[in-house]
């Protein structure tokens, strides 16, 4: 299985890819302006790395609450469903920009390199839990 990680930010979109059992970083999206273009450039970046799904990450407050954030990617996950037949799952990213963060400063990557690739590595972060999850489940 062949999947996408997607993180929307405001400004930008994390992209990551699994080809198996490890998720790693692949590409940031600047924001348009306009989400179709955006959604159109996830879906080209799909359609060439042969992905099956998308997993979205869902910023869940804390609590596991749906906050602001988390309805506005909502809104996205809709949009994207409509513009494509693959399946789009949304999956919790709570803390994956945190660790994202820390796992680019302990690789000693500057601060300028960092803002460029954290979005990407977090995508990756939350992919790699949903490939996770889902051995666990099949192990059960």
């Amino acid at each position: 299985m062949r999947a996408l990680g997607i993180d929307f930010g405001e400004r930008r979109i994390g992209i990551a890819l699994s080809s198996g059992s490890v998720a790693s970083p692949l590409e940031t999206v600047q924001r348009s302006g306009d989400h179709s273009t955006d959604h159109r450039r996830i879906l080209d970046i799909a359609t060439e790395w042969e992905v099956d799904t998308l997993v979205v990450g869902l910023p869940l407050s804390l609590d596991g609450s749906e906050g602001p954030a988390a309805l506005l990617v909502r809104s996205e996950i809709e949009e994207l469903v409509a513009a494509t037949s693959l399946p789009v799952v949304p999956y919790d990213e709570r803390l994956t920009t945190v660790t994202a963060t820390r796992l680019l400063q302990e690789g000693e990557v500057s601060g300028r390199s960092q803002r460029q690739m954290v979005d990407q590595v977090a995508a990756a972060v939350m992919l790699q839990a949903w490939l996770d999850r889902r051995v666990a489940q099949t192990d059960s």
